[in-house]
């Protein structure tokens, strides 16, 4: 979809912005569009050090024409950037993937909130927002037949063994996933397949048969829904992209002055 949209995304935009992305991760996402707006600057934003340093590393050997700057901070709030304020150039708030669906609609608002906050007066955000789709499709999604997004929500306890001396079996707990069609979101579980106690930093807890670790939300929106936030935030919807299938979309936001 970023392939197809950036030409669109770049004339919307406008040229030579400064881009702030929020969680770089791997920065494949973020190259393709350094490549089409050809930015002054990018600033990436996570509160992981050393993946943050990694993949700020890396996309400054690909273009080394672009000012780039890492941010350790936590980029759910209004992250102040003086480093760019010398320089007179739109902000574009980068936030990729679906992320936001892992707020509830009053962190998503509060979110978009501060996101507008660090966009500035004349700046823009693009953000992806999974949508509202069949129930079916996000159960198969969720609830995989090669298990990634199990493995990926067993990580949770092996992580907490790992790095807060817990002592979970991680074999005595199933991955579930299921839509709560009224709440317009995924709900993601462990449950425990047999009664049992568990240490974590220093304190005990007794898990019951069938008693469950709430691990995740997802929220999905229709594209109204989710332009109806922005605009409650502070921004007027300029554009979205969506994929054939009417699954993912990509929105652009401008800031309302």
């Amino acid at each position: 979809m970023l392939h197809a949209a950036a030409p669109e995304i770049a004339a919307r935009v406008g040229p030579r912005p400064a881009i702030i992305e929020y969680g770089s991760g791997s920065g494949r996402k973020t190259a393709i569009l350094i490549r089409a707006l050809q930015p002054v600057a990018y600033v990436a934003i996570d509160i992981s050090g050393e993946q943050l340093r990694s993949a700020v590393a890396s996309l400054a050997a690909s273009f080394p024409g672009v000012r780039m700057l890492a941010v350790c901070a936590d980029y759910t709030r209004a992250v102040r950037l003086p480093e760019l304020a010398a320089l007179d150039v739109r902000r574009v708030v980068y936030f990729p993937g679906s992320t936001i669906g892992n707020f509830t609609h009053a962190e998503a608002l509060e979110f978009l909130r501060n996101a507008r906050e660090v966009a500035d007066g004349a700046g823009a955000m693009l953000v992806g927002v999974d949508l509202k789709k069949d129930a079916r499709v996000l159960h198969a999604a969720y609830n995989d037949a090669s298990g990634i997004t199990a493995a990926f929500n067993l990580n949770m306890l092996v992580r907490i063994n790992r790095e807060l001396g817990g002592n979970f079996d991680v074999q005595a707990y199933e991955h579930r996933a299921h839509y709560d069609e009224k709440a317009g979101r995924i709900e993601m579980h462990l449950v425990s397949a047999r009664e049992q106690q568990v240490c974590v930093a220093g304190q005990s807890f007794r898990f019951a048969p069938g008693e469950s670790i709430h691990t995740e939300n997802s929220y999905k929106y229709s594209v109204e829904e989710f332009q109806s936030l922005a605009r409650e935030a502070g921004f007027e919807p300029d554009y979205c992209w969506l994929d054939p299938q009417r699954l993912f979309s990509i929105h652009c936001l401008a800031v309302r002055g």
